[in-house]
């Protein structure tokens, strides 16, 4: 059975909605022993032969085993078609989430994320400070990271995860499940042995992951001769250790300590009485980040109490409570410019020693103390340049169910998403850098009201059965921001924006975003026996951000599953001991995506110059108020098998067709716009998953079981615009990120390295340098890549021997490119490891030819050394893209866990009912990767759609866990 909302109108105040949200019993017949009974859209539990999609679901006590801070960094490895891209700053960082490739070139591209049947706010990165929507992601000097959404879910509340890949899985929730759904369902009370009490503690260990690689041979100074006195210079250019007579430091392993990581969860379930029960807990997380002075803490509650009263049992209720309180202190900030202390501890000359800089920098107010007079001291910026954030949550909703015969019900739900957030950052003198002081408040809601009335009857005639559910929803979100700071503080380190020396150097901004969606929707089955099933959707969204004309769009979706076994064992009594289970199924939906708030009509905003006086701006986009939502065509085949009754395996093929893609085109600026809004564009993703799940040994003392997934992806942009083939995602200087005609998503342009193209040249290939013999870049920029992946993967292995537990998941991406910023950051300065070929700096002379001033070419004779072809290749911010684009293929050894189960007939005396103690590592082995010592999952700007850009991101971490479970 299917939920789904309906909405009504644009502004509608009566709700209608009909379903049986929570029901036990199924849209289709009866279970039998090899039925898997799953939660799909709007929480309705189907059986899963039923279904005519690809389905994934996690158990709740996997993501619990694998103790990530962030929950969403749980699912890595664990679901085909799945990817997590995460930001590379701090234990507050967000992750986001891409399922089968991105389908919107300017849209979020993630999946809606659903708790209990209540959306969650999943926002990533930083906010934006305008009502344009736009995020601040500038090369030098970003916003900071705040977290995404699913971050702030404790995984010990979590029961399951179904994940809905494909259109007519999610086609119910319209426009918002475009990208498709990750359905969380929390627990609920159950009646366990003893008090129902349980209480798990653990402790972590974080430390480096990854380092970029580098040489290990010479030190500061240039020209391989040491630095003059008083000499701004910090590269690495100068002589060998051995020569200069000083010693080599590990300056990251010095600087970032060891992290610590404690969690405690205490919960109780029990079944209260007939027909209830209550389930809550509270959790509280403090991680001590192995950056120093970073910080980051969680506690989570949560009540939970469902319950079937009245007559014959016909009502059921469900009330739940989630609150969040998150406070994050002095988050890392990305970029390359002094807000992001990283790069001073990096490119830091090895020879010497960061920890004697380490004095009397931990303190407000002090001056910084560096190797140059102008350098900032990375111990000074972690306890000068400082920020908190405090952020409170509320996860409510209320169900009530009536159930009128057996074969007719209605529901409504209530839910509701807050948060407030608070948050300041404060620059405190001694440094360069301004003294400053910004603060900020957000607050968001999103309210939604559902309600359903569902008819199912498994007998309507002959062997025919089916179901109706049809729904209303209203939603309603608002996000009202206020951003206010100052770099002109009249009284030294006095952090108030009132303590500024002119009005005008105060700079703020106001955010108001309001979106409504009002929707009705039907979901219907029929089935024939138990072995044919046909489903059908549809919905209407009526959304608040296009016109009257606009607003209405329609959403439909048909799927079928033909369980081959069933049929032929109750057509004929066929069965087979090989051949235990066999589904085929197939599946057609539309959906798409809305515009965001205040993207239809110019108008202007009132703000003051540098006199006081108020002024008119506008935006620099031409907006097009005839505009209509992406639309997102989705088709998916599939098989399901299942071998000896112990072999499972799910084979998918899908193709996904977007097109009316709501992007912001570039015009002439002498219009007086930057761009306009146009519905143009298309892009196909297609692929093939397959997962398999076997117990390969199933005895009673051992059991050995594989799961394995693989998902392969082809992503081809169809169109942009009759006369454009190219539209920018991101990018900065001579790199950029494209949506380009006729290559994949994400198609990463920059300079090359300057050669012959003439294949019929006898000099084909070949450098071009100049006189001096040095390389040189294109002026223009080509096509070097994209960030696609081309397939991902992953395979766990549990073993169980009597109460020994055993685990580890091997997952890897394979396929597409990124740029990095770091490493032609160390290659300008001579402390990466192509600086130093086999620990040496002997001038060679490259393999090129000259160009003639008749265009003819002579080989190249002029020797040069490593510092100037590094000085050359590294031109500029970003230097010769080509030498920086990676391969961001990686396989690593992502989770190991051991668990001992203490026997329980230990306990038969005590008040004690279980106890297990496990360890978890986490990042423990790359096995396999090309791009020296950088993280492929390092990503700049995570709430950018330009994932294949890497730009001075912390370091990626691995940490050791261990806990200890005790059930009372």
């Amino acid at each position: 059975m299917n939920r789904t909302i309906i909405k009504i109108g644009l502004l509608p105040s009566v709700i209608f909605c009909f379903n049986g949200l929570y029901a036990q019993n199924t849209d289709s017949t009866k279970a039998s022993k090899i039925d898997e009974i799953v939660v799909t859209a709007y929480g309705v539990k189907k059986e899963k032969k039923a279904l005519g999609y690809s389905f994934q679901d996690v158990k709740g006590q996997t993501l619990v085993d694998a103790k990530e801070t962030n929950v969403t960094n749980a699912l890595v490895g664990k679901v085909s078609g799945l990817q997590v891209i995460k930001a590379g700053f701090g234990p507050a960082s967000s992750s986001r989430i891409n399922l089968r490739g991105f389908n919107s070139f300017k849209g979020d591209n993630q999946p809606l994320i659903v708790v209990d049947g209540v959306p969650l706010s999943n926002n990533l990165g930083s906010k934006p400070k305008q009502n344009d929507g736009n995020y601040n992601n500038d090369f030098w000097n970003p916003d900071l990271d705040m977290g995404n959404g699913l971050g702030d879910i404790n995984a010990e509340d979590i029961e399951s995860i179904s994940v809905l890949k494909g259109g007519a899985a999610s086609a119910l929730y319209g426009s918002r499940g475009g990208n498709g759904v990750i359905l969380i369902t929390t627990k609920t009370g159950k009646k366990k042995g003893g008090l129902g009490i349980t209480y798990s503690t653990s402790l972590g260990f974080e430390t480096l992951f990854m380092k970029p690689d580098t040489q290990k041979s010479f030190g500061l100074g240039l020209t391989g001769i040491p630095n003059p006195a008083n000499s701004d210079n910090t590269s690495s250019w100068g002589p060998t250790f051995e020569v200069s007579g000083s010693k080599r430091y590990d300056n990251l392993k010095n600087f970032f300590k060891t992290g610590i990581n404690s969690q405690h969860t205490l919960s109780f379930q029990e079944n209260l009485g007939e027909g209830t029960s209550l389930y809550t807990s509270a959790n509280y997380l403090n991680d001590n980040s192995q950056i120093p002075n970073s910080k980051f803490e969680r506690f989570n509650f949560m009540a939970k109490m469902n319950s079937t009263f009245g007559a014959n049992k016909r009502w059921t209720s469900e009330v739940k409570v989630q609150y969040i309180s998150s406070k994050a202190k002095n988050r890392p900030s990305g970029g390359r410019g002094d807000g992001n202390y990283y790069s001073n501890i990096l490119l830091m000359p090895q020879n010497i020693d960061i920890r004697d800089y380490q004095a009397e920098q931990t303190q407000n107010d002090i001056t910084s103390r560096w190797i140059t007079p102008n350098g900032i001291n990375p111990y000074w910026s972690a306890y000068n340049s400082l920020n908190a954030d405090k952020k409170d949550r509320f996860l409510l909703n209320g169900y009530l169910k009536y159930q009128f015969n057996d074969w007719l019900s209605a529901d409504v739900r209530l839910g509701t998403d807050f948060y407030s957030l608070n948050s300041d950052a404060r620059v405190w003198t001694g440094s360069s850098r301004k003294n400053s002081y910004a603060t900020n408040e957000e607050k968001f809601y999103e309210n939604n009201y559902i309600a359903s009335l569902t008819a199912k009857k498994d007998n309507l005639f002959g062997k025919w059965g089916g179901s109706v559910s049809v729904y209303g929803q209203m939603m309603e979100s608002r996000t009202k921001a206020l951003y206010f700071s100052t770099q002109n503080l009249i009284v030294p380190n006095v952090f108030s924006v009132n303590n500024t020396s002119d009005l005008a150097g105060i700079a703020n901004n106001e955010v108001d975003f309001w979106k409504k969606i009002n929707s009705v929707f039907a979901a219907a089955e029929i089935n024939y026996d138990g072995y044919w099933f046909i489903n059908a959707t549809a919905r209407n969204d009526w959304s608040s951000t296009l016109t009257i004309e606009n607003r209405s769009y329609f959403y439909p979706s048909i799927s079928t599953s033909l369980v081959l076994t069933e049929m032929l064992n109750k057509l004929n009594g066929t069965t087979s001991k090989i051949l235990t289970f066999a589904k085929l199924r197939a599946a057609y939906a539309v959906t798409g995506n809305s515009l965001n708030p205040y993207e239809l009509y110019n108008t202007y905003k009132l703000g003051a110059d540098p006199g006081g006086h108020a002024v008119l701006g506008r935006k620099k986009i031409l907006y097009n108020s005839n505009l209509q939502a992406e639309e997102l065509k989705t088709f998916e085949v599939g098989a399901d098998l299942k071998f000896f009754n112990r072999v499972s395996l799910d084979l998918s093929y899908f193709r996904n067709s977007a097109s009316g893609q709501l992007i912001d085109l570039p015009m002439n600026p002498l219009s007086g716009y930057e761009a306009k809004k146009i519905s143009s564009g298309g892009l196909r993703n297609s692929g093939i998953e397959i997962v398999l799940n076997t117990d390969i040994f199933k005895k009673e003392v051992f059991t050995w079981n594989v799961n394995a997934n693989f998902s392969k992806l082809k992503s081809v942009i169809d169109k942009i615009d009759d006369n454009v083939l190219k539209y920018p995602l991101a990018g900065f200087d001579n790199v950029g990120i494209f949506a380009e005609v006729g290559r994949p998503y994400g198609a990463i342009y920059g300079t090359k390295f300057l050669r012959v193209e003439d294949p019929n040249s006898p000099n084909f290939g070949k450098l071009i340098v100049g006189e001096n013999g040095l390389p040189q870049a294109t002026p223009d920029q080509y096509y070097l890549g994209d960030q696609t992946p081309r397939a991902l993967f992953g395979f766990t292995n549990s073993f169980v021997y009597k109460n020994i537990g055993f685990s580890f998941l091997i997952d890897g991406r394979i396929g597409g490119k990124f740029y990095s910023s770091t490493q032609s950051a160390l290659q300008k300065v001579g402390l990466a490891a192509d600086t130093a070929p086999g620990g040496r700096r002997d001038n060679f002379v490259l393999d090129a030819v000259v160009q003639q001033n008749g265009g003819g070419y002579v080989s190249n004779t002029k020797e040069i050394t490593q510092q100037d072809y590094w000085a050359a290749v590294t031109a500029g911010n970003l230097g010769i893209t080509e030498q920086n684009i990676y391969d961001a293929t990686n396989i690593r050894l992502r989770n190991v866990q051991v668990s001992y189960s203490f026997p329980k007939s230990i306990f038969q005396k005590l008040a004690l009912q279980s106890a297990k103690v496990s360890f978890t590592a986490n990042n423990v082995w790359m096995i396999y990767s090309k791009a020296k010592g950088i993280d492929p999952e390092s990503v700049f700007a995570i709430n950018s759609n330009a994932v294949g850009f890497e730009n001075m991101a912390f370091p990626t971490t691995r940490s050791y866990l261990f806990t200890i479970t005790l059930g009372f």
